[in-house]
């Protein structure tokens, strides 16, 4: 029977450090603060923020929401980055992806100030994060990472695969890998005998977008397995990367969807947004 990494325990432990943190921070007169932008209706992001925003509250933190119509342009959203940038009231700057497909996805991550970054996806931070001196980590990973710390899962020494290549989680995920001393293998649409690869892996961390795509067959008895999809299956039910019900039993520990690795995204944000903010009183 695998341990069940449960993303619902964890995040509320690390939400209750941070809580306990900004309170102490906002005794010295800086209360960290998040402005999220989102452009459009896209229901999915409407959903994210949401969650964002009501996280923030929760921790204490302040909050800013942008609701731009799909009409804006990109000078308007530019022209709100920079009076964001120059915010002091804002210690992080998000702007939810995708975007409408007028809008230049690339000038709107490099508008951003790294050091208001809080999604780590400015090419500064992204080239820190691969020297390994990085203040702020893409969220997603940082939550697996946490994840596995929490759980006592030492990657030293173990072979990592994962499963996709995205500069949000494939990419960054093998960094931290690497960092943490394991050995990485990035698989993709263009790896050859990806079947027998995972089943190498000791830690198999599966960012593909496809529901069920990681089969038992592809999974060594004894794994940590990492899932973190969040798709509809063909009865419309949530479901992950992983066919859970199959690969649980070969696991010693595996994350379930939901409940696994979503709810530490929003938790590590967050922890970046404070990490921010007690940088903006250093400097």
């Amino acid at each position: 029977m695998a341990e069940i990494i449960s993303g619902k325990v964890i995040s509320a432990a690390v939400k209750e450090r941070i809580a306990k943190e900004v309170e102490a921070l906002k005794q010295e007169g800086t209360t960290p603060g998040l402005a999220v932008i989102i452009v459009g209706s896209d229901p999915a992001s409407q959903v994210y923020v949401g969650s964002k925003e009501r996280t923030c509250i929760e921790l204490g933190m302040y909050s800013e929401k942008y609701e731009l119509p799909e009409t804006t342009t990109n000078e308007e959203l530019l022209s709100l980055i920079d009076r964001l940038n120059k915010d002091d009231k804002i210690h992080g700057i998000l702007c939810q992806l995708p975007l409408p497909r007028h809008l230049d996805e690339g000038k709107v991550i490099a508008a951003i100030s790294p050091e208001k970054d809080v999604d780590a996806f400015h090419v500064q931070n992204v080239g820190r994060i691969m020297l390994g001196d990085y203040d702020f980590l893409p969220c997603t990973p940082a939550g697996i990472m946490e994840m596995l710390k929490y759980s006592n899962i030492n990657p030293e020494g173990k072979h990592c695969v994962v499963i996709g290549r995205s500069n949000i989680v494939g990419k960054p995920m093998a960094m931290l890998m690497l960092h943490a001393n394991a050995t990485v293998t990035i698989c993709h649409s263009r790896t050859k005998n990806l079947k027998e690869i995972c089943k190498e892996a000791d830690i198999l961390v599966a960012s593909v977008g496809k529901s069920k795509f990681v089969t038992a067959d592809m999974v060594k008895p004894g794994a940590v397995v990492i899932d973190v999809g969040i798709n509809r299956d063909q009865n419309g039910k949530l479901s992950g990367d992983v066919d859970y019900e199959n690969v649980e039993p070969l696991c010693s520990a595996i994350t379930p969807v939901p409940g696994g690795v979503g709810p530490m995204t929003i938790a590590m944000l967050m922890q970046n947004t404070l990490t921010s903010a007690k940088r903006s009183k250093i400097n």
